[in-house]
């Protein structure tokens, strides 16, 4: 729940720049854009490894490090405020809802990210019950934990490699 919570934070943030005309910036700036993405790629690498050097500490020895609440959170927060194309989702869905005739664009572009904020998050919780579920379940068998938290950490260096790569806007 505290990784729903943080993505949900992360998403408050994008509302924030969208509202400011930040993340305007990101939509025509190619440095910008290119330094968020690549920050981004670095963090999805940086957490990929960690998984694979933490594959042989198993969940159920009670590993601290990995299930302290605030760490989940402020990972997964970290996480969607380096995703440039959350921004970029931003810019391209809620402009359609924006009247200009209503008055404050950036306030409306606010709302409408906290409207969007509120709807994710039953999905973002779900998920994570449904995670959590399935992980008390794997916990007592270290072997299928070990490999699992091995593909987490490949598909997170493999989705981190991927964003690193060029792309075109």
């Amino acid at each position: 729940m505290y990784a729903a919570m943080g993505f949900n934070f992360g998403i408050l943030f994008h509302a924030a720049f969208a509202a400011f005309g930040l993340s305007a910036v990101l939509r025509t700036s190619a440095l910008a854009y290119q330094g968020i993405k690549y920050a981004g790629a670095a963090y999805l690498i940086y957490m990929g490894i960690q998984m694979w050097r933490s594959h042989s500490q198993s969940m159920s020895e009670g590993s601290v490090q990995e299930l302290k609440p605030m760490k989940i959170f402020r990972q997964t927060v970290l996480c969607n405020v380096l995703n440039p194309k959350v921004a970029l989702f931003f810019l391209a869905f809620l402009p359609q809802f924006v009247d200009t005739s209503r008055g404050n664009v950036g306030m409306q572009m606010f709302i409408l990210g906290i409207i969007f904020m509120l709807v994710s998050f039953p999905v973002f919780a779900a998920t994570a019950l449904f995670s959590g579920a399935i992980g008390n379940r794997l916990k007592g068998n270290p072997t299928i934990e070990g490999w699992l938290k091995r593909v987490a950490g490949s598909v997170l260096v493999s989705l981190g490699l991927v964003l690193a790569m060029p792309e075109s806007r």
